[in-house]
């Protein structure tokens, strides 16, 4: 029999079958090749243990894990704080009524109502009462251009003005009225009419946005941002509202600084006047302790103010989310103190009646008139009248 060649006999019994590698015998005491540690996140062994067994996780991989876990729990966190912030907050729909600020840093009016209801909770900080209740504080903020100065021009209650025609929010049409007490407005017609008679009462100017707060939601707040430190120059003792603060430094927890904001009788002659005067000594020492808090740097406190800001308050419905209002702080972050102008409407004593006021209206006029043009009031239009500034005098102070 003929075999051929003795090497093609070899070589047709070492082929290696189609798809299959050639075993190779592994070099004595050799480990295989593993990948680089940086790309699949393993340590090499340690030379002093080559065969200590499984691989160990590097910190670098370990460190990457943990803040991933972190970031995920902190973006949930966020997440939940995000929906329930937004959830607070409670709106009423104005429609037309309001007029949308041209940017983000033109000038703006804010009209801000302090409700005296004693609905809810608002019943065990000023005792009983009615449920709907009157605006017991009104103030617009006119914020300049730029967004660094403002003007708060504060409202009398007892000030008598002409109510224009107007829609309740249930859809109630209230026909004009004149000569009627300004805080029955809200009593009557709500949130709506009484933007429509501060707009009437300031010849034309255009609210952009309107926020309300009540009593409890005032002193929850105060309490949120640690309380008020101020220094009164005089005593306050009002037997009405049981206020009794001897002169020198206090801090105010919630409660009492809803007390002193509200006393009538511990100042001045008892009326309304030296209540905003008191009101806007009591703001400037408000706004320079809060404005040097930094609160934007201690997420806990941060949360804490957000948290009581958005349940104690009730805003337009263009500003019921927390993305809205935090842009419209945020715009306003370098208002200071020394940067708001505090003025109360032009007024005059009515006649015959104490108790009551009229408008001036030539000097309210050129009021209007400078926050319309976006320009700082003059000072002519604050004095000569008996709503004019120092009527009681300094009482607080900051500190």
């Amino acid at each position: 029999m003929t075999h051929g060649p003795r090497w093609g006999r070899i070589r047709r019994i070492s082929r290696v079958p189609r798809g299959a590698r050639p075993v190779r015998p592994k070099p004595p005491r050799l480990r295989p090749v593993r990948p680089e540690p940086a790309r699949l996140g393993y340590a090499r062994p340690s030379p002093a243990a080559p065969n200590s067994g499984r691989p160990r996780r590097s910190r670098p991989h370990i460190l990457i894990w943990s803040l991933a876990g972190i970031l995920l729990l902190a973006g949930g966190a966020a997440a939940y704080a995000w929906h329930r912030l937004n959830h607070n907050i409670s709106s009423v729909e104005l429609g037309s009524l309001l007029t949308p600020a041209a940017s983000a840093t033109s000038d703006l009016n804010i009209l801000v109502v302090g409700s005296d209801s004693r609905a809810g909770k608002n019943a065990s900080r000023a005792g009983g009462g009615d449920d709907v209740g009157r605006s017991d504080t009104t103030l617009l903020l006119h914020v300049y251009g730029g967004r660094k100065k403002a003007a708060l021009v504060s409202i009398p209650r007892d000030t008598i003005v002409n109510r224009p025609a107007c829609t309740t929010a249930s859809g109630q049409k209230l026909t004009a009225r004149e000569g009627v007490m300004f805080n029955s407005v809200y009593e009557t017609g709500g949130a709506r009419c009484t933007v429509a008679a501060v707009e009437s009462l300031s010849g034309g100017l255009r609210v952009n946005h309107y926020v309300e707060v009540g009593f409890n939601g005032f002193a929850e707040l105060m309490d949120a941002v640690g309380g008020a430190d101020v220094t009164l120059v005089k005593p306050i003792d009002d037997k009405d509202s049981g206020l009794h603060l001897p002169a020198g430094k206090h801090h105010l927890d919630g409660q009492q600084a809803l007390d002193l904001v509200r006393t009538r009788h511990g100042v001045g002659n008892g009326s309304d006047l030296g209540r905003i005067q008191l009101q806007h000594q009591f703001l400037t020492a408000l706004i320079s302790k809060v404005a040097g808090q930094n609160v934007l740097t201690d997420p806990a406190r941060l949360f804490t103010a957000a948290d009581a800001a958005t349940k104690s308050l009730t805003t337009d419905s263009s500003l019921a989310r927390v993305d809205s209002l935090a842009s419209l702080a945020y715009s306003m972050k370098g208002l200071g103190a020394q940067n708001v102008q505090m003025v109360t409407l032009p007024a005059q004593l009515e006649q015959g009646d104490e108790d009551r006021l009229v408008p001036d209206a030539a000097k309210g006029a050129k009021l209007w008139a400078a926050l319309k043009a976006d320009r700082a009031v003059p000072g002519d239009a604050l004095t000569g009248t008996a709503s004019g500034p120092n009527g009681i005098g300094q009482v607080v102070r900051p500190g």
